[in-house]
């Protein structure tokens, strides 16, 4: 299978030289034959001249960050990526491709998520050619490539996650930016790799729920992070009841019976898990009155 190559064309301003002196004595020598009436030495002179001129089509410029890739008659030949003024074969065909780095941002795709939600997703791709003849030859369209392929990694890393997670240790698109842009890049890259380009960064630069499911999912999230939040504070109190009890028991400060027990932690969890403060009542008479 063929790859890059890299070609060296002379020096373009060296041609340019040689060229224009061999026109110009030419050019000369052709007019001085016809003063002498020497038909062939003027019909050579001027085919020389015109075979110069003609040469003068492989001059080809070299930007910066571009290349030119040269064939002759459907033969890969090369391609020049050393920026310049060269000369190559006249009858060779100079394709030029930009290695500029491109940014390419994929339309809101509406996706369903892991969980069967409707989403809209879109993502930011940076990416450049890195192999000229892959890019060229592979594919028809290399930038077109780009576009659909990159909004197709986007739809599978879409259906790939759920859009959010109230878990740490699953992974969701909305929390868990680093794994999911990892991913993304990873996906894409792998299937630009064949058209010669590579993906310096992938990004998802939009994330939403559909419009029509965007309410009841907003009040989802709403309730799914209150659940979340009282089962938090619910694992902290029952944790500060049983050092309470722990630390009362530890230091002998009172005896309590199993009843006592039950009802200084029922006491401690309406007050550490209320979501207001409580009014403390005072007990002016005994402890069991």
């Amino acid at each position: 299978m063929l790859h890059e190559k890299e070609l060296r064309g002379f020096s373009g301003w060296l041609m340019v030289g040689l060229l224009l002196l061999v026109i110009l004595l030419g050019t000369v020598q052709a007019v001085s034959a016809l003063r002498d009436e020497d038909a062939w030495m003027a019909i050579s002179c001027i085919l020389v001249v015109l075979l110069a001129a003609a040469c003068l089509a492989g001059l080809t410029v070299v930007n910066p960050n571009e290349a030119r890739v040269v064939t002759l008659f459907g033969v890969y030949k090369g391609s020049i990526k050393q920026a310049g003024f060269w000369w190559v074969n006249p009858l060779t065909t100079r394709r030029k491709l930009s290695l500029r780095v491109r940014n390419f941002e994929s339309g809101r795709l509406k996706v369903n998520d892991l969980d069967g939600n409707p989403i809209e997703i879109a993502a930011i791709v940076v990416w450049r050619i890195v192999e000229t003849f892959e890019a060229a030859f592979n594919v028809d369209d290399y930038e077109h490539f780009v576009h659909v392929q990159s909004e197709s990694a986007v739809r599978i890393l879409a259906t790939s996650y759920p859009y959010d997670s109230h878990d740490d240790e699953l992974i969701s698109l909305r929390q868990s930016v680093g794994e999911v842009t990892e991913r993304l890049r990873t996906e894409i890259h792998d299937r630009l790799a064949k058209a010669g380009i590579e993906v310096i960064e992938a990004r998802i630069s939009h994330l939403a729920y559909a419009p029509e499911i965007a309410g009841a999912m907003l009040r989802r999230q709403q309730a799914s992070a209150v659940i979340a939040a009282r089962q938090k504070i619910v694992e902290g109190a029952v944790g500060m009841v049983d050092m309470a009890l722990n630390e009362l028991s530890r230091k002998n400060v009172v005896e309590l019976d199993e009843e006592r027990k039950a009802s200084m932690v029922s006491n401690l969890l309406v007050v550490l898990c209320s979501e207001r403060g409580v009014e403390p009542v005072v007990n002016t008479g005994t402890l069991y009155q």
